[in-house]
């Protein structure tokens, strides 16, 4: 059976860092839905508008829960008690919790879902991190089940990233390769 993975699209997300670990994912052979955060279409902080799969629900059964950054995007998926109550049910139940740009420190760390993590994200909302986080520089950061990455021109290795953890890494390498990523 293959993986489930959703991703949270809000009002002002980032285009780039929603689309491409759809895509990957996709590729991978991964369940992609794409669930708006209350909304059946999504305008993105560059004004492309995604039809979604989905609107989210209260509860939500998924291997993984992937939301993309962008301003005002980031902020309006922070505001939401409804997606917190989601994150934090997919940690508790040992389930991939990913986030990239404004996303880990606005809404990750808003939720403490990085709290005794390393993580990274968009320079300057490593503020947004308890004092328990240890922010990290790399373009990717795993640290048990929750994936950050840094913002746009890191999507397509955050996407590789999830494909790894939620397919193989067998698979995320041979996709790295035919999509002629890197070298």
């Amino acid at each position: 059976m293959a993986a489930k993975a959703i991703i949270v699209f809000a009002e002002g997300f980032e285009e780039i860092e929603a689309a491409t670990p759809a895509d990957i994912l996709r590729r991978a052979g991964v369940e992609v839905e794409l669930v708006g955060l209350d909304a059946p279409e999504v305008t993105g902080a560059h004004g492309m508008t995604f039809h979604m799969d989905r609107v989210l629900g209260e509860r939500e059964e998924a291997d993984a829960v992937i939301l993309p950054g962008g301003m005002p995007g980031a902020e309006n998926l922070a505001g939401s008690e409804k997606l917190g109550g989601v994150l934090k049910s997919q940690l508790a139940a040992g389930r991939v919790v990913a986030a990239i740009c404004a996303s880990p420190g606005l809404v990750l760390a808003r939720h403490g879902i990085l709290d005794g993590k390393r993580a990274t994200c968009y320079p300057g909302f490593e503020t947004h991190f308890g004092p328990t986080t240890e922010y990290k520089t790399d373009t990717v950061v795993k640290d048990g089940n929750v994936v950050t990455s840094r913002g746009p021109g890191t999507a397509f290795a955050f996407g590789l990233a999830l494909a790894a953890e939620l397919a193989d890494e067998e698979t995320a390498v041979k996709l790295s390769r035919n999509m002629v990523f890197g070298k």
